[in-house]
């Protein structure tokens, strides 16, 4: 006779729908149900995508959103992943993932699309949380999280995240000089504000337009130019740049690569990966960077190992389109030595189980980890969860405006608080390169 009290975690009914994200294409949005609870998750979007990521699925019919619905991945959900899940335990997450995985039968997700598979893999995760009374934080970790993470705000844009002449995708600013989240992400809101003052001062009101994680978008025209009003925003809201808060780059070099002249173009120069290198060595030498993400094309691992051997003691060098949260490839990585940060973003592997992999891999072998919000996001806050659950000590999720970033930061917020005198900000303990 079956216990009724494990029919509360059986799946009940799975539904899909069409909903948009922060840059108003359409995203996925899945409904997981028990007896008495449910898990809502939504799936973000990249703009800066690596190209082994695993496949988000778009309709491809221009007469409805250019072609980027997702109706397809909808009805993958409704029609053909539901009726498999149905009566399964949510608390049974990997072998989910694994029928989802083994359903669509692809290396990358191309049959029914990671958003979907993706989608149905965080609501599980947040059901079997709600079903619990449990944090979602507290269910994905395996012991006593207590660890909140230092927020990496990308305060400004360029690359595919803005219109301005920047290569370099975002700058960010660490507040890694506080006692509590709460107090680091207050440091990192008075730069902010600095910076917004400073860029309108010197630019005019056009310099403090968003890009798509929130961080301001000036007319500026290469690198130094940005790194100094850093430093000037740092010191006019009362804090040393290299103490209260550091700095830190996601290069996104594959967006300025050319492969077949084997050059990136950056600051109005040709440079060879050698040349790329002293670039990167002489912007350490001269300013406090703690953390450079992309720096190289997505396919140059041995790039990375020369990288990460030049600076790697000084900095942490983060491997985002290099590895996709892919365990096979991060492990390519680990045994040349290629980086020696991950970024975790779980839309790029499909699903949360795989994700968890990635991240358990990468911290077994002395590898940071940063939980990664994507450009195109939704108000969906599982990651800030993510990130105590696995206890990384790092988070991405863009600067401290826009609704869907902030609402990240409000989680962590809350996560604090609920924690109580257990919580411990990483602050510089992050960094152990």
């Amino acid at each position: 006779m079956e216990d009724k009290h494990e029919t509360n975690f059986h799946i009940k009914n799975i539904s899909a729908r069409e909903i948009l994200d922060s840059r108003g294409n359409p995203t996925i949005e899945v409904e997981v149900q028990t007896k008495y609870n449910r898990g809502i998750a939504s799936v973000p979007s990249g703009a800066s995508t690596g190209k082994y990521e695993a496949v988000e699925l778009r309709d491809g019919d221009k007469s409805r959103y250019n072609g980027k619905g997702v109706k397809n991945a909808v009805n993958n959900v409704n029609k053909i992943i539901a009726p498999k899940l149905l009566g399964r335990d949510v608390r049974e997450q990997r072998a989910i993932d694994d029928l989802m995985i083994d359903l669509d039968g692809t290396k990358n997700k191309s049959r029914l699309g990671a958003n979907a598979i993706l989608g149905i893999s965080l609501a599980v995760a947040k059901a079997a949380a709600n079903s619990q009374d449990i944090p979602l934080y507290r269910s994905l970790s395996n012991g006593e999280p207590s660890l909140l993470p230092v927020p990496m705000m990308n305060v400004i844009n360029g690359g595919k995240h803005a219109g301005n002449q920047l290569k370099i995708q975002e700058f960010i600013i660490l507040p890694v000089g506080a006692d509590s989240f709460a107090e680091a992400l207050r440091i990192g809101v008075e730069v902010y504000h600095s910076l917004k003052n400073l860029l309108k001062k010197r630019y005019g009101p056009s310099a403090t337009n968003l890009g798509d994680e929130g961080g301001y978008a000036p007319p500026m025209k290469n690198s130094y130019e940005v790194f100094d009003a850093l430093i000037d925003a740092i010191e006019q809201a009362g804090y040393t740049a290299g103490d209260e808060l550091w700095l830190g780059i996601d290069a996104a070099a594959s967006e300025f690569y050319d492969s077949k002249d084997k050059l990136y173009t950056l600051d109005g120069k040709s440079l060879n990966r050698d040349s790329l290198l002293y670039y990167y060595e002489d912007l350490v030498e001269k300013y406090p960077i703690c953390s450079i993400e992309d720096p190289l094309y997505e396919e140059d691992f041995q790039g990375f190992a020369e990288m990460t051997q030049l600076l790697g003691k000084r900095v942490q060098i983060v491997g985002d389109d290099l590895f996709v949260t892919n365990v096979e490839r991060l492990m390519r990585g680990i045994k040349l030595g290629g980086a020696n940060a991950l970024l975790l973003k779980v839309n790029q592997i499909g699903s949360i189980t795989e994700a968890i992999d990635a991240a358990t891999l990468a911290l077994k072998n002395d590898y940071n980890v940063i939980v990664s919000h994507r450009s195109g996001e939704t108000d969906d806050t599982y990651i800030a969860d993510i990130a105590v659950a696995l206890q990384t000590g790092q988070i991405k999720t863009g600067a401290p405006a826009r609704g869907e970033r902030t609402a990240k930061y409000n989680r962590l917020l809350q996560i604090e608080r609920e924690l109580g005198t257990k919580s411990i900000y990483a602050g510089r303990r992050f960094l152990h390169t």
